[in-house]
C-alpha cells in the first residue's frame, strides 16, 4: 500500500491540478446540493420549533464538540499528509478511532448531568446520553474520509454526503411535524451520522479488522495530537460565547443568539469546511512547492471572497426582512443580531482560510498556537459583551475578528510565501465592490416606503445584486474574469 511520486514535475503539477478540479467540482457542487435540501429542511423546521428549543440544544452542543475534538479526526488528518502509508499504519489508525470514540461516548454518558447542573436545565442531561450514540458511527466516517481524501477521491464522499444529509432532512421534518420539540434536533444528527457511516464505509471499501499495537504510530499520532490541540483552541473560541450566555440567558434568548449565528455563519460554517478539505489534500501534495502553494493560496483566497463579500454584507443590510421572510414572526428578534453578526464573518472567513496551507507545509502546531491566542481573545470579549444581553456579545464579534485576523495573517503569511500586499490585493476588490453594495442597499432602504417583508427583500436583493456585479465590472473586471476563468478550468 506503499504510494510512490515519480512524476515528472510538470506531469504532477497537470495531474494534481484535474485532481483538484474534480475535487471541488464533487465536494463544492454537491456540497451545495446537499445544503439547500438542509437549509430548505431547517427553515421549515426553524418555523415549527420555538427558540427555547434551539437554546436548549445549544447546551448540549458545547459538550458534544468538545469531546469531538479528541475523535480522531486529527489522526486521520495525519494519515493524509504522510506520503508514504503502509496497511499496518491504515489498521492502526481505524484501531486509534475505535477506541477513542467508544470512550468517549462513556464519558459523555457519565457527564450529562454535571452539565445539565451548570446550565439549570434538566432535560439536557437526557439530551447528552442520547447524543452519545453519535460516537458509534465516527469511526465509519473518519476512517474512510482519510482513505479517499489520500486518494482525492472526493466524488464518493460527496455522494454518501448528499445522501446522508437528504435523511437528515427527512428525519429533521418529520420529526417536527410529529411534535417531537427540541428532541427532533437530536433525531436528524442521528440519522444523519449513521446513513453516512454505512455510506463511507462501503464507498471507501474500508472495512477491515482494526490493529490495536500501536507500535510505529507515533509520528501520525503527534501530527494528530497537534491538529486536536489546534481544535481545542478553535473550541474555546467558538464555544466559549454559548458556554457563558447558557449560564446568563434562559433558554429563549439563547435560540435568539445561535439561530442568528447559524443564519449568519452559513457560508463559514457549511461551505468553507469544504472547500478547505481539497484545499489541505491538495496543498499536502504541494508541500515542496513554495511557490505554487503561495499562488494557489491567494487565488483561492479571492474566489471565496468574490462570493463571501456580498453574502455578508448583503445579510447585513436585508437583516430585518430576511429573517421576517426565512424564519418567520416569532424569530423577529434575531434581526438585529444577526445584522451585527454579518459584519463580523468576512473576518472570521478570512480567518480560517490559513490553517489549511499553513498545516498542510508542515506547520500544524502554528495553527495551534495561533488558536490559543483566539482562545484567550474571543472568551475574554464575550465575557465583557454578555453584560449587555444578546447583542452586547454581537458587537463582542465585530470588535475581535478584526484583531484575530491581523494577529492570524501575521504569524502565517510568511510561512505560506505570500507578502501582505499580495494578500491585500486578492481580498481588496470583492471588499471594496461589497462595501459600496451594502451602503447604496442601505440609501434605498431608507427611501422606500412601507412594503410587505417579501417584495422588501427582493427589490433589495435585486439592487444589491446589480450593484455589486456592476461594480466588479466597471473597477475589477480583471477579478471577474480571473474568477471565471478559475471556475471553467
Amino acid at each position: 500500500m506503499t504510494e510512490s511520486h515519480a512524476e515528472s514535475p510538470n506531469g504532477g503539477r497537470e495531474s494534481l491540478r484535474n485532481q483538484v478540479r474534480s475535487a471541488v467540482i464533487w465536494r463544492s457542487g454537491t456540497q451545495i446540493l446537499g445544503q439547500v435540501i438542509a437549509w430548505g429542511a431547517t427553515f421549515l423546521v426553524i418555523r415549527m420549533l420555538d427558540p427555547s428549543d434551539y437554546g436548549l440544544f445549544a447546551m448540549t452542543q458545547v459538550v458534544l464538540v468538545l469531546l469531538n475534538l479528541l475523535n480522531g479526526y486529527g489522526l486521520a488528518s495525519g494519515l493524509i499528509q504522510k506520503a508514504d502509508v503502509d496497511e499496518r499504519a491504515v489498521r492502526q489508525l481505524f484501531g486509534m478511532l475505535l477506541l477513542l470514540n467508544l470512550g468517549l461516548g462513556a464519558l459523555q454518558f457519565i457527564l450529562a448531568p454535571l452539565a445539565a447542573a451548570y446550565y439549570r436545565q434538566p432535560v439536557v442531561a437526557d439530551l447528552l446520553r442520547v447524543q452519545a450514540l453519535l460516537y458509534i458511527a465516527t469511526p465509519f466516517i473518519a476512517f474512510p474520509y482519510a482513505l479517499l481524501a489520500r486518494a482525492m477521491d472526493f466524488r464518493k464522499q460527496a455522494q454518501v454526503n448528499l445522501v446522508s444529509a437528504v435523511a437528515g432532512a427527512i428525519a429533521a421534518v418529520a420529526g417536527a411535524y410529529a411534535g417531537l420539540g427540541v428532541w427532533t434536533l437530536v433525531l436528524a444528527p442521528l440519522v444523519l451520522f449513521g446513513t453516512r457511516a454505512i455510506g463511507m464505509t462501503w464507498a471507501a471499501g474500508s472495512l477491515m479488522w482494526p490493529s490495536f499495537d500501536f507500535r510505529g504510530a507515533g509520528e501520525m499520532a503527534r501530527f494528530g495530537g497537534l491538529i486536536a490541540t489546534g481544535q481545542f483552541f478553535w473550541f474555546v473560541q467558538s464555544q466559549s460565547d454559548v458556554f457563558i450566555a447558557g449560564r446568563s440567558f434562559d433558554p429563549h434568548w439563547l435560540g435568539i443568539y445561535t439561530t442568528s449565528l447559524f443564519l449568519t455563519q452559513i457560508l463559514v460554517s457549511k461551505f468553507i469546511p469544504a472547500l478547505n478539505e481539497v484545499a489541505f489534500s491538495a496543498y499536502a501534495r504541494m508541500q515542496d512547492d513554495a511557490e505554487g502553494t503561495a499562488i494557489a493560496f491567494a487565488r483561492s483566497v479571492r474566489l471565496i471572497m468574490v462570493v463571501a463579500m456580498p453574502f455578508y454584507l448583503g445579510l447585513a443590510a436585508t437583516a430585518e426582512p430576511l429573517v421576517h421572510v426565512a424564519l418567520g414572526e416569532k424569530w423577529l428578534e434575531a434581526g438585529p443580531i444577526v445584522h451585527l453578526l454579518a459584519l463580523a464573518m468576512p473576518f472570521m472567513t478570512l480567518q480560517v482560510l490559513f490553517a489549511p496551507a499553513t498545516d498542510a507545509r508542515g506547520r500544524p502546531g502554528l495553527g495551534a498556537q495561533t488558536a490559543a491566542i483566539g482562545a484567550l481573545l474571543l472568551p475574554a470579549a464575550f465575557l465583557i459583551g454578555v453584560k449587555w444581553g444578546v447583542e452586547g456579545l454581537a458587537w463582542a464579534w465585530i470588535a475581535v475578528w478584526p484583531l484575530f485576523l491581523l494577529v492570524t495573517a501575521a504569524r502565517s503569511l510568511p510561512v505560506i510565501g505570500l507578502s501582505w500586499r499580495e494578500w491585500l490585493e486578492a481580498i481588496l476588490p470583492p471588499v471594496t465592490a461589497a462595501v459600496a453594495m451594502a451602503l447604496i442597499v442601505g440609501l434605498v432602504d431608507r427611501l422606500l416606503p412601507p412594503l410587505a417583508p417579501l417584495p422588501h427583500l427582493a427589490l433589495l436583493t435585486g439592487v444589491g445584486a446589480g450593484v455589486y456585479g456592476a461594480w466588479l465590472w466597471l473597477f475589477a473586471r480583471a477579478t471577474v474574469q480571473d474568477a471565471i476563468a478559475m471556475i471553467r478550468r
